[in-house]
């Protein structure tokens, strides 16, 4: 029997789609690395019996980077990014080992079936998978198709069955488009933001940004919002005056005109209009019109309309919204939420999908009162070519979904009965008078038929006064008539929702990522969200905006950004040729570089007016190795220390406090030490500044404290406080914290494993001797004879802390509260205590399950 793979996005998608298919008779298990479950189950492909076998990968198989050497700020000149540094593809998450797992489960299969979110970065997704799974899958005949496609846009059984019963192919142009633009994101930001982030922070102490990131899109974002920012820096409020006159007849409560001339600039001119008007004392009745009027029910939604709304009415920011309407989609209660469609298919079943909502007491009343009397033609929208509009699928309630996932929900399914219902009718009523010279009017609207507003009643008409029964020639009484004061005002801070409409304008980024690109902007600290989810730019986005401008303003104007999105769209629908437009782009770019590294002093005028030097920043900490003067050490991120007399900066691990370490010294350079801490409940250990930039011996990697330093007779080094193998991660190794006293613990130079061990003791010590069974360094503990838990009031005490029956209750294996960033970027590999005697420790197997049982 043949054997069908199918592989969708994400494993609950998998599960989702397994049970429609296999009609619930469907066997499960765990995958190999863990995260992705495996559905099997017998049915009929082409006509033959197969054994069917759905998985899933978790989004991106592979991710694109440079090379090893290339990943090195400080020996990689950023222009040579362009076109010289090679790139390649790397596992998007390591830890999943996707590739081994989907070269496992597509060993012998016959047939693959691509069931990938069906936009353009899951047809990329797929050609990530038939790269890893082609090589190991069956063989057949030259002319049989193996690979295959599926199209959906929602999870339910008809859009499903239909999808296995129309399979394509996948799309390679849409992939190659996705490429292109990863390359050249990639190339881009990554030499814009390094040679700039190397320059400024080594200028600055205060910039208050670990990166000082470009982006071709998130650049032009950021400027969106310093364009309003300088509008209402630059705005110079005018005084205007305006009449206000005030009628009544008869006791009827006074009518409030407005001026037909709306206002005037000149005081005098607007008193000559006063004076004019109260010549008389009486409002002639000009005319009086009625008109019927429709509010025009919604379109369709689509994701940069969800995305709008999400953050205008529910305050909730658009990354945020993508994740609940992803989660909401993988559930089965939403049609996929990618879409820049607002049309509905002809033979799309609106029918089907109102009678699902028929049971909610929310809008029930209206949903059936449609199904009764017929449901409204939506209007005519744009059909871009890609999914359906978002749409409910199926029934649901706030308890299934949460109170965020319910919002969004709500609000999908009441834009959804909206589009297929009445448009809001009402009469607009509106009265011209005469007083003296001037001309007024009011008006007022009378509700007629509601409409769609019954569903979406933030959007209905508002109940106003009536108005007065009178007639062409009939007239009021003055009751005032007096000149009032105003002052234009400035416009506001950009809200997110109007930052997403300008981008969608000017073709900044995708309906997929837009909230990626206003999400980065906060992330790098260049915008800050206030209330009303309001974007107010930063100190360090304005000057960085004003320098763009000054420097070259196409780097933050979305003109060339748009035309490149263009180009990327031309490759997708096989108009354009992936290698000319990556050249031709990266041509353009890298001259704009050149230009900007020539021209980086035009900003640099900017920055020195808003930040401070780095010399005159931080308070002094501790010693540098080379002059023996105080160093400065500089808590703005990226936090470090900066020697002002050598004019030498020294990086340190990040998301901690830095102290001095007992003013001692390291004994290669005579640097002080200082200690990285995390908290009471954390990790620390002390680290050379200068060791920490510059690893003194060849299998150190830049980035790594005393805790991970091999000198073989340093008193603070692995060597000194190295104690056994880490219990749970393969390369670390648990190390004493000499600091940690009385409450006593040991961590993992790697991961974020902590072991509390001997709370109370006087002193604890790393002994010579190693211990027989495991390895590990024997620990000698001096415990205070009244606080002693040794037996028979013992107060010293040497043993191994794994394998000694007495230490064994005096130990608890926790996990510390927070992965700190390291300074110089990852460290991988490493040695055990570095002692060329005995090598790496064993792990010790039969303790290692002892200390988990303490996992908290």
């Amino acid at each position: 029997m043949r054997t069908v793979l199918m592989v969708a996005e994400k494993p609950s998608l998998a599960q989702s789609i397994a049970k429609i298919l296999s009609k619930g008779n469907c066997t499960s298990r765990k995958g190999l690395n863990g995260a992705c479950s495996v559905h099997e189950y017998s049915g009929s492909f082409q006509g033959q019996p197969v054994r069917f076998r759905m998985t899933s990968v978790c989004g991106h198989v592979m991710s694109l980077d440079f090379i090893g050497k290339y990943n090195n700020w400080d020996k990689v000149d950023p222009a040579e990014l362009f076109s010289k540094a090679p790139t390649e593809k790397k596992e998007a998450n390591p830890k999943l080992n996707m590739v081994k797992f989907l070269q496992v489960e597509a060993r012998g299969c016959d047939y693959v079936v691509l069931w990938l979110d069906c936009d353009k970065e899951g047809e990329n997704i797929c050609f990530e998978v038939l790269d890893a799974i082609q090589p190991v899958m069956n063989k057949g005949s030259v002319r049989e198709q193996s690979v295959y496609r599926a199209k959906f846009s929602s999870i339910t059984d008809t859009d499903i069955w239909n999808a296995m019963n129309c399979l394509g192919e996948p799309n390679r142009n849409e992939a190659l488009s996705v490429d292109a633009r990863q390359e050249l994101d990639l190339r881009i930001g990554c030499a814009f933001t390094r040679f700039q982030t190397k320059y400024f922070q080594g200028k600055y102490g205060n910039l208050d940004s670990s990166l000082i990131s470009f982006g071709p899109c998130q650049t032009p974002t950021l400027g969106f919002c310093v364009e309003r920012h300088d509008k209402i820096q630059s705005f110079k409020p005018e005084t205007y005056w305006i009449l206000q006159a005030k009628v009544f007849k008869g006791k009827d409560s006074p009518l409030t005109l407005d001026w037909n001339r709306v206002r005037v600039f000149d005081r005098e001119v607007g008193q000559m209009f006063v004076n004019l008007a109260k010549t008389s004392r009486d409002a002639k009745v000009e005319s009086v019109s009625k008109k019927e009027k429709a509010k025009q029910r919604p379109q369709a939604l689509n994701t940069v309309e969800m995305l709008r709304v999400a953050s205008s009415a529910l305050g909730m920011g658009p990354q945020h919204t993508m994740q609940i309407a992803e989660r909401l989609y993988t559930q089965g209660y939403i049609s996929y939420p990618r879409t820049e469609t607002t049309h509905y298919p002809e033979n799309f079943d609106l029918k089907g999908a109102l009678k699902q909502q028929s049971n909610n007491p929310m809008w029930a009343e209206e949903v059936k009162t449609l199904l009764s009397t017929g449901l409204n033609r939506p209007r005519k929208g744009n059909d871009a070519g890609d999914h359906p509009p978002i749409t409910p699928m199926r029934a649901a309630s706030e308890a299934e979904l949460g109170s965020d996932g319910w919002r969004l929900y709500e609000y999908i399914t009441r834009n959804f009965i909206a589009t297929v219902s009445q448009d809001c009718k009402y009469l607009q009523t509106t009265i011209d008078f005469i007083i003296g010279t001037e001309a007024f009017s009011c008006s007022g609207k009378t509700l007629i038929s509601a409409g769609y507003t019954t569903v979406m009643p933030w959007q209905g008409i508002p109940l106003e006064e009536a108005m007065p029964v009178c007639e062409r020639g009939d007239t009021f009484t003055v009751d005032e008539i007096k000149l009032v004061e105003k002052q234009t005002s400035p416009p506001d801070y950009l809200t997110e929702a109007e930052l997403i409409t300008l981008m969608e304008k000017h073709g900044v980024g995708t309906d997929a990522s837009i909230p990626v690109h206003i999400n980065n902007i906060c992330q790098r600290n260049y915008v800050t969200v206030e209330n009303g989810r309001k974007l107010k730019p930063t100190n360090l986005g304005i000057v960085l905006v004003h320098g763009y401008y000054k420097t070259d303003a196409e780097l933050v104007l979305p003109t060339i950004r748009s035309a490149v999105e263009k180009q990327l769209n031309l490759i997708a629908l096989g108009k354009a040729n992936y290698q000319q437009v990556l050249q031709h782009t990266l041509d353009i770019f890298k001259r704009k570089f050149h230009y900007f590294v020539d021209s980086i002093t035009s900003m640099d005028e900017l920055m020195e007016v808003s930040f401070s030097p780095i010399a005159a920043t931080g308070k002094p900490l501790s010693r540098c190795g080379k002059c023996h003067r105080f160093m400065k050490y500089i808590q703005a991120k990226p936090s470090r220390l900066h020697c002002s007399h050598c004019d030498e900066t020294y990086s340190l691990p990040q998301n901690g406090a830095i102290k001095l370490y007992k003013e001692l010294r390291c004994p290669l350079d005579e640097f002080e030490l200082v200690l990285w801490t995390s908290g009471a409940r954390g990790k620390s250990y002390p680290l050379c500044p200068y060791c920490f930039s510059n690893p003194p011996f060849r299998d150190m990697k830049k980035g790594m404290g005393c805790n991970e330093c091999t000198h073989p007779s340093c008193q603070h080094s692995l060597n000194s406080f190295g104690i056994g193998q880490c219990v749970e991660c393969e390369s670390g190794v648990l190390v004493l914290d000499p600091t940690s006293g009385p409450k006593w613990r040991m961590a993992c130079n790697k991961c974020n494993v902590v072991v509390h061990f001997f709370e109370h003791a006087h002193r604890v010590q790393v002994a010579q001797e190693s211990c027989d069974a495991c390895d590990a360094s024997l620990v000698a503990v001096d415990f205070n004879k009244t606080r002693t838990p040794l037996p028979a009031g013992e107060t010293q005490h040497t043993g191994c802390v794994f394998c000694d029956s007495i230490f064994q209750d005096l130990v608890e294996l926790k996990h510390a509260t927070m992965r700190h960033g390291r300074g110089g970027g990852a460290r991988r590999g490493g040695r055990g205590r570095g002692r060329g005697r005995r090598g790496n420790p064993k792990k010790p197997k039969d303790k290692m399950a002892a200390l988990a049982a303490y996992f908290v």
